[in-house]
């Protein structure tokens, strides 16, 4: 059968690429940073889509495992240093310091990043090439991304979604579930028009763009389905929270002169109206080591009138220096204390400390030259009216966290998203955390520095917010939970178990064709 005139030009196309490599790196990291304009704050959803098959359709035909490889780098570069532009920000809260390394940081987190993806496009070149194997190869190197290396799952493709309904499918599949679809579907048309053998070519087109929305629609008619369902009615007896926010700039925070400001600020915030039944302090809040705080909190809850508060707080024990939570009570003691277990690699702590502390350099979000010791892992604390999971900063990004078991009645995630700046690294925070929401069907309480603080219903929906980069505080009641979501049964391992038959069957595939 004659070559259709469209796939004429597209073959054209691929060859002209083909000869001028160069020419097809670039083309592949600008689709990849165009595929990240659909993560927060942007959210443009359609556009990182079209991108991501654009993608597909330049990497789908068959090349060398190595030069798939590279072109696989190239497109996760430029997708990572798009998405994970706000990297910088913490070089800049000490430019003097560290502004240097700014430029590296970027360079370095996205190119590592990119490593996952160039494995990717090897492995399915090895397998034959095709845009359902590659697929397959970026879905498996995306959920392994969320674990390797104590694990780094921000920026998932499919949190392009979250602004969307399609962001309810998470409660079944999860984070990397979603991703896994998001770039099935969007090799599906570039599968589709490799092997529709028709003529003409609007009449092929029309096919291609026929069943892909078919399938989209079913996908879309799910997820529907799934934000119908009903959310309790938040009881009049709920209990009431008080988020407050008291906008601390990082480069200001642990000023001397500034230190009473801030903390004046939230006794101010936490004083004030009718009282709740519980106050909650962002990450880092209180100025003072836990061991030497008890002044500090029983003042706090004399100009409270006795209001039992969850604080943000450091604390020694020994030599080692803990990023904390502790619940203190109606009398200000000292009770419940959650210690952070998931540190920030480079931030809270740094890999081969003894190579770095001869650079003169130390983590960037520690306040202590040593870094913070980790946590034993995560924990209910207990707060009287409900079971609360303590998530503190950077523990939200990771969806296995918040499956913990024995399932809390509400997720709290205590933050200082100063560091990440006041563009695109706290909204992309804030929309991670709405994710965790959605994938267990809990609501989930968020106060944040400067920034978004958030009260987050079981669907991920914000019910309250203070914007960000505002002063302020606000009272919320608790919103309720839904029942415990599939995806908060099961978590990864369906879609693991999945990933691994399809990559078996593609193997075994592979070995029957001849060459």
């Amino acid at each position: 059968m004659p070559t259709a005139p469209a796939d004429g030009v597209a073959q054209g196309l691929a060859r002209g690429l083909r000869r001028h490599p160069w020419r097809q790196r670039l083309c592949a990291a600008l689709l990849g940073a165009l595929a990240a304009t659909g993560l927060a704050p942007l959210g443009w959803a359609a556009l990182g889509f079209v991108a991501l098959i654009g993608l597909f359709a330049l990497s789908g035909e068959p090349m060398a495992p190595r030069r798939a490889a590279v072109l696989g780098w190239f497109a996760g570069t430029g997708y990572f240093a798009a998405g994970l532009n706000w990297i910088v920000e913490p070089f800049l809260v000490e430019p003097e310091i560290y502004g240097w390394m700014a430029p590296f940081g970027l360079i370095g987190l996205a190119g590592g990043l990119a490593l996952f993806w160039a494995l990717a496009f090897w492995g399915a070149a090895r397998l034959g090439g095709g845009p359902l194997r590659l697929a397959l190869g970026l879905a498996a190197v995306e959920l392994a991304r969320g674990y390797v290396l104590t694990g780094f799952p921000w920026a998932l493709p499919g949190y392009i979604w979250t602004e969307t309904v399609f962001a309810q499918l998470a409660a079944w599949i999860g984070p990397y579930g979603l991703t896994a679809l998001t770039l099935a579907m969007a090799a599906l048309p570039v599968w589709l028009w490799q092997r529709l053998t028709v003529s003409l070519p609007l009449l092929k087109a029309g096919r291609v763009f026929g069943l892909t929305v078919g399938l989209g629609t079913l996908l879309w008619y799910a997820a529907v389905t799934l934000d119908a369902r009903v959310l309790p009615e938040t009881p009049e007896t709920a209990p009431v929270l008080r988020l407050i926010q008291p906008n601390a700039p990082q480069d200001q925070k642990w000023d001397p002169d500034m230190i009473p400001v801030f903390f004046n600020r939230m006794v101010a915030f936490s004083a004030e109206g009718p009282r709740p039944d519980l106050i909650l302090w962002p990450e880092s809040a209180v100025p003072v080591l836990l061991e030497d705080a008890a002044p500090t909190l029983a003042y706090i809850s004399e100009q409270v009138g006795g209001v039992p508060l969850l604080l943000g707080i450091q604390r020694a024990e020994g030599r080692a220096f803990y990023n904390s939570a502790v619940l203190a009570d109606a009398e200000g003691r000292a009770g419940q204390v959650y210690d952070k277990h998931h540190l920030v690699p480079f931030g809270e702590y740094m890999p081969f400390p003894g190579f770095w502390q001869r650079l003169g350099i130390t983590g960037l979000a520690a306040r202590v030259e040593s870094g913070y010791a980790a946590g034993p892992g995560p924990a209910l604390l207990d707060l009287g009216f409900a079971r609360a999971l303590p998530l503190i900063c950077y523990e939200a990004v990771f969806p296995q966290y918040a499956r913990y078991r024995p399932r809390p009645d509400v997720l709290i995630q205590l933050t200082n998203d100063a560091w990440f700046g006041a563009h695109t690294g706290p909204y992309q925070h804030l929309a991670q955390a709405r994710m965790r929401a959605i994938e267990t069907g809990l609501p989930l309480v968020r106060a944040a520095n400067t920034g978004v603080s958030a009260v987050i219903d079981a669907k991920g929906r914000i019910v309250e917010a203070l914007p960000l980069n505002a002063a302020g505080y606000f009272d919320a009641a608790l919103p309720p939970a839904l029942p415990p979501t599939p995806y908060a049964r099961t978590g990864d391992i369906p879609l693991l178990v999945l990933l691994i038959a399809l990559g078996l069957a593609a193997i075994a595939r592979r070995r029957r064709i001849p060459g």
